[in-house]
């Protein structure tokens, strides 16, 4: 892996549907080996972000640079080196885990004898290997989000792209997730995680960042934040606006 320069480095990245600005000026710089939070309430920006980085969705200005290339001038380079598991499944219902994975591994460039041989190690390590007859059609959710990690491991990417990754997944598989995770970032890997479960990111990551209607209105080291007397959570609600006194329904 190449050790020079952030993992990612976004410049006043701006999106635009219409007259609403999605995402607005972000500009954000990820060191490589580390494990990020990017945080927001819902519509606040995370997964067009996201899409941007992974080149689905182009930006309305600004540039963006990851693993040291331009996207999207070098988007197949850069996407041989990424792992992707989005917020919405991409997974081809008619196809079992195995069929899937191998797939997966040969459009990365891995041989066929290979990409069999790591999908059904993935299988077993994820604990799906029981089900490798089943389409994933009957998945169910945990275990459709099980599968797209595997597919996200199979060709050992240098950064990982993680859209609520955890969201429907049970405790023990989120654990064995969570530790597959950090061992990568161990290895060198930065790995780049949105979720709303603010104790993951709190237990998990090394730096965050909160944003709020497409802007960047905080980033810093947990290390920080940690020194305060602040939790994450009460950190993130005074930056997004939304500490207030909820009204008192005299029924409830």
């Amino acid at each position: 892996m190449q050790s020079s320069g952030p993992a990612i480095r976004l410049m006043e990245l701006r999106k635009a549907y219409g007259d609403r600005l999605a995402v607005d000026g972000l500009t954000l710089e990820v060191a490589r080996g580390c494990f990020f939070g990017f945080l927001g309430p819902n519509g606040a920006g995370k997964t067009t972000t996201i899409r941007m980085m992974m080149d689905l969705v182009r930006p309305t200005s600004g540039s963006l640079e990851l693993l040291g290339r331009p996207m999207p001038r070098e988007a197949l380079e850069i996407k041989r080196r990424i792992g992707l598991v989005p917020d919405e499944s991409l997974l081809f219902d008619r196809l079992t885990g195995p069929e899937f994975l191998e797939f997966v591994g040969r459009m990365y460039g891995l041989g066929r004898a290979l990409a069999r041989d790591r999908a059904h190690e993935l299988l077993a390590l994820f604990e799906l290997e029981n089900e490798a007859s089943k389409l994933i059609a009957a998945y169910s959710k945990g275990m459709r989000k099980r599968l797209s990690m595997a597919a996200a491991l199979i060709h050992r990417p240098e950064l990982f792209l993680l859209d609520e990754p955890f969201e429907g997944v049970d405790a023990v598989g989120a654990r064995l997730m969570k530790d597959i995770l950090l061992d990568q970032v161990r290895q060198g890997a930065t790995v780049f995680l949105t979720s709303h479960v603010l104790e993951v990111v709190e237990r998990l990551c090394q730096r965050v960042g909160i944003i709020h209607r497409g802007r960047l209105v905080m980033e810093k080291s947990m290390s920080e934040l940690r020194n305060t007397a602040e939790s994450l959570e009460d950190v993130f609600v005074k930056v997004v606006g939304a500490e207030r006194v909820p009204e008192k329904l005299e029924w409830l």
